[in-house]
């Protein structure tokens, strides 16, 4: 039924045709058209049956939906108005797309949507969508909450790691038939001892820190929110109230907030100076977070002694991008969060939370970021 829940006369009103948010709160009935942006596997897709997370994989999910009578269309292309999804947003209900591949679902776009309902991120963060656009055209947005978590944060632990011990260009030496311990060793570090502090420690940064414990260092984390006080204990971690005063205390920064209106840009070349020089900086957040062009300068100057990351301004990154060709960087395309275990997880959810849809029934609530016009707090 199209509106299973409205049991109660208020909220029929609220639901009445004239309500901004009528559309957004449950699916009406009848047959959907669900359109899937997804990174292409290639000739890796048939390599592994659980690589569900590429376009040839489709998230496992398309049988199902096809046994329902929906339609089921799944793309990489995504970019420009003759693209495979430009094509089908007229009538398409349901979006969903990765942080990894993203469809950048902009203002105009949702404008030409005239029947979507819900936009889906098969994972977590959804700055790829215009959130105050969506919330607007009383669009639902929501993800996978925690799908991929663990992911993100042990490929932060690998990043500090590799960029602490100078890793990398030992192993281009072995490629290359190289032999020269000094260019290696005059900038390698034990991770001991170092303080290493998280700028946001939600679900990822949280499990960042329970990692870096046996390492015996120096934890601290800055956050909107502050512990309790037994997960601070426990963890071993000290809070700190104001970013910049944490910043020059740290021998490695790990960014671990969403991108928003107020982080955008937030690492510009003013805050990367506060920095203490020969920082290591791990970014596997959100590229835009970071001023590009500063973090380029910083690491080719020295004063950050390495960046790494796996995620890009836009992605997928320009040929040209110059975090690709600055010094002594850890950088990848966007990979932490799609695991073949963690693309079982999102898979999963994902299809939970089309079946809730159809269903007219809510999510979870830490799944929302976008319900009713009003945007989830981290993203206020």
């Amino acid at each position: 039924m199209a509106m299973k829940h409205a049991a109660s006369s208020a909220l029929r009103s609220l639901l009445s045709p004239s309500s901004t948010f009528a559309r957004n709160l449950h699916a009406p009935a009848g047959k959907k058209k669900i359109v899937g942006v997804f990174y292409k596997g290639n000739e890796y897709a048939k390599l592994n049956p659980n690589f569900v997370g590429c376009v040839e994989g489709a998230l496992g999910i398309r049988e199902w939906l096809e046994s329902l009578g929906h339609q089921y269309i799944v793309t990489d292309d995504k970019e420009g108005p003759n693209s495979e999804l430009e094509k089908h947003i007229p009538d398409a209900h349901v979006i969903i797309s990765t942080p990894f591949h993203p469809a950048y679902v902009t203002a105009e776009r949702i404008k030409k949507a005239k029947n979507l309902e819900l936009l889906l991120t098969a994972g977590i963060g959804s700055d790829h969508v215009d959130l105050k656009a969506a919330a607007a055209a009383g669009l639902t947005v929501a993800e996978i909450t925690g799908s991929n978590v663990v992911s993100v944060a042990e490929d932060e632990l690998l990043r500090i790691l590799v960029l602490v011990r100078n890793f990398l260009p030992g192993y281009h030496q072995a490629v290359n038939g190289e032999w020269n311990v000094a260019g290696i060793a005059h900038r390698a570090y034990d991770l001991e001892g170092k303080t290493i502090g998280t700028v946001g420690a939600g679900r990822i940064g949280k499990l960042l820190l329970q990692r870096l414990k046996p390492f015996n260092c120096n934890l601290l984390y800055y956050d909107r929110l502050r512990m309790n006080p037994e997960v601070e204990k426990e963890i071993g971690a000290k809070f700190e109230e104001e970013l910049d005063a944490m910043l020059p205390k740290c021998d490695v920064i790990v960014i671990n907030m969403p991108l928003t209106e107020q982080t955008r840009g937030l690492f510009d070349k003013n805050r990367i100076a506060k920095c203490k020089k020969g920082v290591v900086i791990v970014n596997n957040a959100r590229g835009a977070i970071m001023d590009t062009q500063a973090i380029a300068d910083a690491c080719s100057s020295g004063h950050v002694a390495g960046y790494g990351g796996d995620v890009w301004p836009i992605q997928p990154a320009p040929k040209d991008h110059p975090w690709r060709y600055m010094p002594n960087h850890a950088m990848t395309p966007h990979i932490s969060g799609t695991t073949i275990d963690a693309q079982l997880r999102y898979a999963a959810g994902v299809k939970d939370m089309l079946d809730r849809h159809f269903r007219g029934e809510a999510f979870p609530e830490q799944n929302y970021i976008v319900k009713e016009g009003q945007l989830a707090s981290q993203y206020r």
